[in-house]
């Protein structure tokens, strides 16, 4: 690793430098963003991209671009089965916890696009090899400043606007379907139990703006995503008029249907109005992004559509 990273590093001289020069050899505008590391200028349509979050691989696949490698998904070993048949045959260099250096050189990118999670001493390294743009910010934040940031970075600033655009329309056709200020508590179901999402995130943020309020717990959570996992007799905090319950994997799913089981899980609002709604935990509690998005609309659609 270290060998790879000091060739790299010969090779590519300094990652400022670097930052300047055109991407890939197409004529496009030259642009200036503000990232969490400083200002990197751009110059080109890049080609060879990678990206290091699924929500930068979301925006990349909603505007046009292909990346040429990316992150698996939280809980499974490769990207989200929603993006998969517009990723194509994409290389997974790490997760989201963790980024396989060696993986990224060897596609030799001339765009990186990370999460805002990135730490300085990853940003420096993946700097070597090609422009890292690192958003400001968190997942607490407006979803729309990264589809804005990554869509400038790839030259895609247009396209990007109009994903949103599409996104809030699609929203505004939505709401009509539904009453305003109903309660809609998203759950993400594990084997230790279930976790009240928080409703500052990217799904929540949608739900209100179609109008639904979040439980009392969701509201709370500013700066954790999600809450601890609650037993089976606290199942009244996750409750309101609507459940969505959110899991990542096949232990999940079985931790779920054995909770289905008890009479607490019964004895729920939401449950014996029959507003429950099992949804894909890669999306509803760790997505982020147009694509994403209009899933979820989807879901939600078909919810209070078959009331």
């Amino acid at each position: 690793m270290i060998a790879r990273l000091s060739r790299c590093s010969r090779l590519l001289a300094l990652s400022g430098l670097f930052a300047l020069l055109p991407l890939g050899g197409a004529l496009a505008e030259s642009r200036s963003l503000d990232t969490a590391y400083g200002e990197v200028k751009l110059a080109g349509t890049p080609q060879r991209v990678v990206t290091l979050s699924e929500n930068a691989l979301d925006v990349a696949l909603a505007v046009g671009v292909k990346p040429l490698g990316s992150v698996a998904t939280r809980g499974g070993s490769d990207v989200s089965a929603y993006l998969k048949d517009k990723a194509g045959d994409i290389r997974i260099v790490g997760t989201a916890r963790e980024t396989n250096l060696e993986s990224v050189f060897a596609l030799q990118p001339d765009l990186i696009l990370a999460a805002p999670e990135l730490t300085r001493d990853q940003y420096q390294k993946l700097s070597l090899i090609a422009p890292t743009l690192v958003p400001k910010g968190n997942s607490f934040d407006d979803w729309r400043h990264n589809v804005e940031f990554y869509g400038q970075a790839l030259g895609k600033q247009q396209e990007a606007e109009a994903a949103i655009a599409a996104v809030d329309a699609r929203i505004e056709g939505l709401k009509g379907k539904i009453e305003p200020g109903q309660v809609a508590s998203v759950v993400r179901w594990s084997p230790q139990g279930p976790g009240v999402m928080s409703q500052h995130l990217f799904v929540g943020q949608l739900l209100g703006q179609l109008g639904f309020a979040g439980t009392a717990m969701a509201a709370e959570l500013t700066k954790k995503p999600h809450s601890d996992a609650l037993s089976l007799e606290n199942l009244s905090r996750i409750d309101g008029d609507w459940l969505f319950l959110a899991t990542l994997n096949a232990d999940g799913d079985k931790a779920l249907e054995q909770a289905r089981q008890q009479p607490a899980f019964a004895r729920l609002k939401a449950v014996s109005s029959g507003r429950v709604q099992s949804v894909d935990g890669q999306i509803w509690s760790s997505g982020a992004g147009p694509l994403a998005a209009q899933v979820i609309l989807d879901d939600v659609e078909k919810a209070v559509t078959s009331q």
